[in-house]
């Protein structure tokens, strides 16, 4: 079944089996190897291993539009901590953000033109100040009454366009 769009899966199921047949990580246990989770957007521009010199089992990773701090990623950076090795997290929103770039209304309207029907009822978390919600979600990690002081928190914006982390708190 196609899912509506005609494509259906089966170049990801081919991809699939050529992933399998190298399949490295059989056997972990799912920690972080490297201590690291990182609440970033879902924007297919961002690799959130590889742009901190990371490979697949190191990391928790925890992708949202545009990449905040959540109750469901509090929820994992609180499991992250206490039963996965997390002992840093990075929350890492990005410049050019559709988030951060448009209002409610204009989400709405888009999405209900593509959609062919009223999107005013979907809600969208728009971001009006990018560098004042990070300082707020990186507060909100630090003062989790299950995150402890030993975690090491920051905020950091990842620029689409150059690759480049620069951090802020």
């Amino acid at each position: 079944m196609s899912g509506g769009n005609g494509v259906g899966f089966d170049d990801l199921l081919a991809a699939n089996e050529e992933f399998a047949g190298s399949f490295a990580l059989q056997g972990f246990d799912g920690v972080a190897r490297a201590g690291v989770a990182v609440v970033t957007c879902m924007d297919s521009r961002i690799d959130p291993l590889g742009m901190i010199g990371l490979k697949p089992g190191d990391a928790k990773i925890f992708r949202n539009p545009g990449g905040r701090v959540d109750g469901s990623a509090l929820e994992a950076l609180v499991l992250g901590v206490h039963l996965l090795n997390v002992q840093r997290v990075l929350v890492v929103p990005h410049t050019r953000c559709a988030m951060a770039s448009r209002s409610q209304q204009e989400l709405r309207t888009i999405i209900g033109e593509s959609a062919g029907q009223d999107a005013s009822w979907q809600s969208f978390h728009v971001i009006g100040d990018q560098l004042d919600a990070l300082a707020q979600d990186v507060a909100k990690v630090r003062s989790h009454p299950l995150i402890p002081d030993t975690v090491q928190v920051g905020g950091f914006m990842y620029d689409v366009d150059t690759g480049r982390l620069t951090q802020h708190g």
